[in-house]
């Protein structure tokens, strides 16, 4: 029987992929709802593709020229972020994969839980900001939560050579980004178009960016955290310029276990939807018979320090997780737009962070209000 998908966020890099997937496994899905925040010109593409029973924009201004395009062709049309909810929860859907970027994600992530639906989950903001609210979300409604990224997905793959008690710590390979072995002051000089050329992956804008701060590196080990219950000094960060080794976990005996593909999301996506399964590989594989060299260094905190920020708010918790990730949207933005340098994106993370008095076990509402106290800081400190 086919496996009936939600695709959150169907618009952006993982949602494309995502579609890719389905392509070349049509027997195996039917998408039964897609989304976009505003690109409705390709959402309206896939919605005559696929013909899912419904559509979500958050722009409500978008949905109802999408729905005026669209006219009646059997696809219900929501918008907003009630709109995003509602189909989280869609109750046709057997996957939901949440694929959107930054705080967005979070609601429609607890809303497809609360629905006990498996989530497969490309939004890594998520976890960082509400990790907390997520896990005793899965937990009560005995939800699954299939990680995307490709270091997780790793993890998750890795885990299966042991048991949890076994584990002595995860390492969290980083391709180093485009800026790899750059001092300060050549950060300083970095424009956009260079910050989003990134060696190995294509990914959206936003990811590309937190990919050359170390910032996506950080977010992954709270995100690692929360999916499979680990203390922050479990988790290690290794700089690994090919990113043919996705993840690692080293076990109590010494032995370590290591996840290695193309560098690619179609493997991962794949596998969060195929899982228990593994399907016959269509996309491109490693060539070990060429020579191949694999190279390991320790990370430049000291240039990056968005990795140990991240740390930082890990190991404070509470709403500092939320802060540092709606500080670094709004960084990422303004450094995007060319309203400041690389290099005050993490100098806005720590003056934000250092002004916030963390509450602990916070509420989603909560949670919320300390995003838009962070935005209103961070742009604050912008104008300055």
């Amino acid at each position: 029987m086919a496996k009936k998908i939600s695709i959150m966020g169907s618009t952006g890099s993982v949602g494309t992929q995502t579609l890719e997937v389905v392509d070349r496994f049509p027997e195996k899905f039917k998408i039964i709802a897609l989304s976009a925040r505003s690109n409705i010109d390709l959402l309206e593409k896939q919605i005559t593709k696929y013909k899912p029973l419904a559509a979500a924009v958050l722009l409500k201004e978008k949905a109802l020229e999408l729905k005026n395009r669209l006219g009646n062709v059997g696809t219900e049309i929501l918008s907003g972020k009630e709109g995003l909810k509602t189909l989280a929860a869609w109750p046709d859907a057997d996957i939901v994969v949440v694929a959107l970027v930054g705080f967005s994600g979070l609601e429609p992530t607890l809303a497809a839980l609360s629905n006990g639906k498996t989530v497969a989950l490309a939004n890594k903001e998520a976890l960082v900001v509400g990790g907390e609210l997520i896990a005793a979300e899965a937990k009560a409604k005995k939800a699954t939560i299939m990680p995307i990224d490709s270091e997780h997905s790793a993890l998750f793959q890795c885990f299966q050579a042991g048991k949890k008690n076994e584990v002595a710590k995860v390492i969290l390979t980083a391709s180093g980004g485009p800026f790899l072995g750059w001092n300060k002051e050549e950060l300083a000089k970095v424009t956009p178009s260079q910050a989003l050329k990134h060696p190995n992956w294509t990914m959206g804008a936003k990811v590309t960016i937190d990919s050359a701060t170390l910032m996506n590196k950080g977010f992954e080990v709270i995100e690692a955290h929360w999916l499979f219950n680990l203390n922050f000094e479990k988790i290690d960060v290794v700089v690994h310029p090919e990113s043919i080794i996705h993840s690692m976990v080293e076990f109590t005996d010494g032995t370590t276990m290591a996840q290695m593909s193309f560098p690619s999301m179609l493997f991962p996506i794949q596998y969060a939807l195929s899982y228990p399964e593994r399907w016959k590989r269509s996309y491109s594989q490693l060539n070990w018979d060429r020579k191949r060299s694999l190279n390991f260094l320790p990370p430049d905190r000291e240039n990056f320090p968005c990795l140990d920020y991240a740390y930082w708010a890990g190991n404070i918790g509470g709403t500092m997780p939320a802060v540092l990730n709606a500080a670094n949207e709004i960084a990422v933005e303004g450094f995007l737009k060319n309203c400041h340098s690389f290099l005050h994106i993490p100098a806005i993370l720590e003056e934000v962070m250092n002004r916030h008095s963390a509450i602990p076990n916070p509420s989603f509402a909560e949670i919320t209000e300390a995003d838009a106290w962070a935005r209103k800081e961070s742009k604050s400190l912008l104008q300055k």
